[in-house]
């Protein structure tokens, strides 16, 4: 038996999901944007369930919703879609941080080559940004600030709350990548005062390749991002292409699910913590938490293992227990976690760390077995290093 414990990269379909996906794909022909027949309407009744499941999630307006292939394009529609805006207001100044996901930083790179100026606001040892250190970087000229809710890496919760409560009245736009809290963190995403947010659906137990930007009226207005492709008016012309159907109501009912359970969800998350915390307290092994626990989603543990390389960990446990140690769109550089290395960790304590991340469907049984092997290969390494 194995265990899956990287659900930070992608969470495990629910099989409920897969069932309602496989009854569109059978039932539903139409392109959901062909107006000349049933079919096609048919096809836009399902797309607009959706609209309005994600809708009902965030408890928003469901003309705030628009789809996308996922989180990393939301995000890139926000910071180039607002390129033009940008330029004819001469507001060319952003803030972000230096632990975001890799399609902000790029991204961020990339406007810096175009003139725009980019602040890189670094985390504390705990992982978390302090909100005043945003507040103080704030300019005349500044267009948007960008802050993910929930570090992929560490669990790390940051204070959007704090900060969209602060840029509310101002002349700012306000971003949040929501991608790792999206149908977890429901209650505070509700109350979450923000102009655009972005989500992936195989964050939560959705279908890859789908999710969601999300563009909050102000004053009867949308944010005024541009489309960043062309080929048609899908979308209200923000994302141009064929809308995939049946990948939209998986995100549809992913999300349906989620507003049901996700405080049972939290609960289950919170026991799977609990014992693999109680694990690692019974293992004999030498470990360290990177961050807070306090300031964590309850589904996320990042664990330095002392004198015990990371990368070995996982070639030699990666048959029985599926971890990771750090971002998946990293996955193939060996350099050292750009996140932790942003604490200030140091690098032995970087290369010795491992991310550990599940969710409900996780099964904790199977979690103390495998985890417990796990662990008993790490105290086996450390006592050879200790020889």
């Amino acid at each position: 038996m194995s265990v899956y414990l990287d659900y930070n990269a992608s969470a495990p379909i629910d099989c409920r999901v897969l069932d309602y996906m496989v009854e569109i794909y059978k039932g539903t022909l139409g392109n959901a944007d062909s107006r000349t027949h049933d079919f096609g309407e048919t096809s836009r009744q399902v797309v607009e369930k959706a609209r309005n499941e994600v809708a009902n999630l965030l408890s928003i307006k469901k003309d705030e919703v628009f789809f996308t292939s996922g989180a990393t394009e939301s995000n890139n529609i926000v910071l180039l879609g607002l390129k033009e805006y940008a330029e004819l207001t001469g507001k060319k100044h952003i803030i972000t941080s230096s632990i975001e996901h890799k399609a902000i930083l790029e991204t961020t790179k990339h406007l810096q080559q175009l003139g725009f100026k980019v602040d890189y606001v670094a985390p504390e040892r705990d992982g978390r940004v302090l909100p005043e250190k945003v507040f103080n970087l704030l300019r005349k000229d500044t267009l948007l600030v960008s802050i993910m809710h929930v570090n992929n890496e560490t669990g790390a919760i940051q204070p959007v709350q704090e900060i969209g409560d602060y840029l509310f009245d101002k002349d700012v736009f306000f971003h949040v990548d929501a991608t790792q809290s999206f149908g977890k963190l429901v209650d505070e995403l509700r109350v979450l005062k923000y102009d655009m947010l972005s989500m992936s659906a195989h964050k939560l137990g959705g279908p890859q390749g789908i999710g969601a930007l999300i563009l909050k009226k102000k004053r009867y207005k949308l944010p005024p991002v541009k489309n960043i492709m062309y080929g048609g008016p899908q979308e209200h012309g923000v994302r141009p292409g064929t809308t995939p159907v049946a990948l939209v109501a998986g995100l549809g009912k992913a999300c349906e699910l989620a507003v049901s359970e996700y405080k049972e969800n939290a609960e289950k998350c919170c026991a799977i913590r609990n014992c693999l915390l109680q694990l690692l307290k019974e293992s004999g092994t030498s470990y360290q938490i990177n961050g807070n626990l306090q300031y964590c989603i309850p589904n996320t543990l990042n664990i330095c293992f002392d004198g015990v390389s990371s990368e070995a960990l996982m070639l030699a446990t990666k048959q029985y227990c599926g971890i990771s140690n750090g971002s998946a769109c990293n996955s193939h550089s060996y350099s050292p976690s750009y996140v932790l290395t942003a604490m200030g960790l140091p690098k032995e304590q970087i290369e010795s760390s491992i991310r550990v991340s599940w969710g409900a469907l996780t099964d904790i049984q199977l979690v103390r077995i495998e985890f417990g092997r796990l662990l008993e290969y790490v105290k086996s390494m450390q006592q050879l290093v200790d020889r």
